[in-house]
Formats: structure tokens, sequence, C-alpha cells
């Protein structure tokens, strides 16, 4: 029997990928040329690129969260070396990998996958999760102390965003055909406001959605399961894409609406997100905004963006910010630093 601990514990569950293995970039050619989805957006390099930014993330969750029960990173047969650096320490027990094939038993068919969304949407059902788990990309890191009840409150969840009326996005996409846009669905990248609305739509709301940014996101177990026991034809739906899709809808989302119809969220937007795209913005840019994100408390969490494409000057910048705001996992020093 899976032991998924008490009513009160948090998860965190982090989907990692090394866009570098050259096992992941067979198997990923492999499948381009089989099912002829050479030059998918979906498949760009980029999309699977690691410059560690997973040790500062997992660093930071133990830092800045240590009131979580385990971290757990969801790769396709891939370990990061962090885990090598965690050996022999207190905080070894905390931090664990979970390869796919534990989480699409019964959808093997579907493996390997490269579509995050797919992969997003069977996250509840790894072995022993916690009813409360916190997702995130491995691009994310907390910036300083954080609260259980930042992300969990009255028997329910804490969402930042805000509602938005539904069919602007969908009607922006019309005119930019009109005008000339692409209509090839594999060059043309899957649209993140598209796919939240088409959630928010499985959940009841015709008229509106609550468009979430991209954050960690805080999701219960149970719902996600209740949810795709009663409708188990979308959760086959979802996975057997293979590349991320406009077919697909976003768990995330899904599981955001579900709890916004139960009532059961809380909308609080007092925590602030740093959002750097390090391959496209100035390094002026890059400075103002680092330095603006140290002087503002509110400012609790981090994401960095396509580091992987940033110029060296850039990389080298953020890299040692990230090293000054959270460290790595050896500065922990085999717990001491965590209260």
């Amino acid at each position: 029997m899976q032991d998924h601990g008490s009513a009160s514990d948090v998860d965190a569950v982090i989907t990692w990928v090394d866009g570098a293995d050259p096992r992941h970039r067979q198997r990923l050619q492999a499948y381009l040329e089989q099912s002829g989805s050479r030059g998918h957006a979906a498949a760009a390099p980029t999309r699977f690129g690691d410059c560690g930014e997973i040790e500062y993330c997992v660093a930071s969750l133990l830092r800045h969260a240590p009131w979580l029960r385990s971290i757990h990173i969801v790769s396709d047969d891939q370990q990061p070396a962090l885990l090598a650096r965690l050996k022999g320490t207190p905080l070894e027990s905390r931090v664990r990998v979970v390869d796919h094939r534990e989480i699409f038993t019964g959808f093997e068919t579907f493996l390997p996958t490269f579509s995050n969304r797919a992969i997003e949407c069977v996250m509840w059902r790894i072995p022993g999760l916690a009813e409360n788990f916190i997702y995130l990309n491995d691009d994310f890191q907390l910036l300083r102390p954080v609260a259980r009840e930042d992300f969990f409150r009255d028997d329910g969840i804490v969402l930042r965003g805000r509602w938005r009326a539904a069919g602007d996005r969908r009607l922006s996409a019309r005119l930019k055909a009109a005008l000339g846009g692409s209509k090839d669905t594999h060059s043309a990248r899957p649209g993140n406001h598209v796919a939240q609305e088409h959630s928010a739509r499985l959940a009841g709301f015709d008229d509106r959605y609550f468009q979430v940014p991209h954050v960690p996101h805080p999701m219960r177990r149970s719902v996600l399961a209740r949810y795709f026991e009663q409708h188990p034809e979308q959760l086959a739906e979802n996975v057997r894409h293979r590349l991320r899709s406009n077919e697909q809808f976003l768990t995330t989302a899904l599981a955001a609406h579900l709890e916004l119809a139960a009532g059961t969220a809380t909308i609080d937007n007092r925590l602030q997100v740093l959002r750097l795209k390090a391959d496209s913005q100035w390094l002026a840019t890059l400075r103002r905004q680092l330095r603006a994100a140290d002087r503002d408390p509110a400012v609790a969490l981090a994401c960095v963006q396509s580091l992987d494409l940033a110029s060296e000057p850039a990389r080298q910048l953020i890299l040692a910010w990230l090293e000054r705001r959270v460290g790595r996992l050896h500065a922990l020093h085999a717990g001491a630093s965590i209260a």
C-alpha cells in the first residue's frame, strides 16, 4: 500500500530533462523521423536544454521551504548530477527520481514522450505522492523563505493570476492567421493561453478562464484522481501526444479550475515572480531586473528561461546572482543551513 503521508504533508514535483544526453537525443530523433515531425516547434533543442538550473531549484526548495516532505524529480531514465552530491547527507532521503515508466503505467505505448503536457497529466500517479504537492519546472527558484500557507490554505489551494474573458486569445489567433500568420500546426508553437481556456471549459467555465502565469502550481492529488476516474478518455487522449500539441489541455489549469468550481481556491497575488528571458533581454535590462528583485521582498520566486541560449555574459551574470541568492547544495552543508 502506498504511503501518501499525513493530510498536512506537502511534496514538490519537478520535471527535468537533459537534452544533451546522447540517449535522449537518439530517442527524440528516432521519434521525429518515424512520425514525420521534423521541424516541430515543440522539438526545438531549447525545450530540452539543461544548464544545471535544477540544482538551484532543489537547493532553493530545501533552503526556503524546509516544511516540504519530499522532492520528486520526474525524468526519462536520467539521473541529475545533484543526486551524487546529496548521497550520504541527511538530505538524500528527501529527493528522489521518478521514472516516466512509474507514472505511465497502462500508457507505456506512448513512451518515450517528449511532451511536458503529457507528463504533467500523470504526475498525480507518482507512488506515495502527498495529497498536497507543488509542481514546478526546473528553471524555478525560491528567493526567500515561503510558508505552506502561501500555497495551501483553508483545505484548498492558493492561486496566482487573473480572470480573463473567454475567446480573446482565439480572436487574436484568427486575426494573425488572416494577416498571413502560419497555419502549419507543426511549426506553430502550442499556445499556453488557448490551452488554459480549453482546460477551463473542461471544468465548466465557458465564458471566462483564470489565467495562471508561469509559476509553481499547488495541486491536490485527490482532485485529479477523482476527475480522471470520471473522465478516463480525457486522460488517454492527453497522454497520447508525444510532442506538445495544441490539442492538449493543461493539467495545471484544469486542476486550478476544478478547485475554483468547488470553491476551494484562494486568489492571492502578493508573492511576485521575477521572470528572466536570458536569451532575448539586453544585459543592462537583466541587471536592472536583478537589482529590483533584490530590493523588493515581494519577489519571492524567480524563473530563468532559455539560459542555454543566453550569451556568455548574460549566463554568467544570472548564475552569479543565483549563487548569491540561492546557493548550491554544498552550501547547505549536510542540512546545517536548513531552518
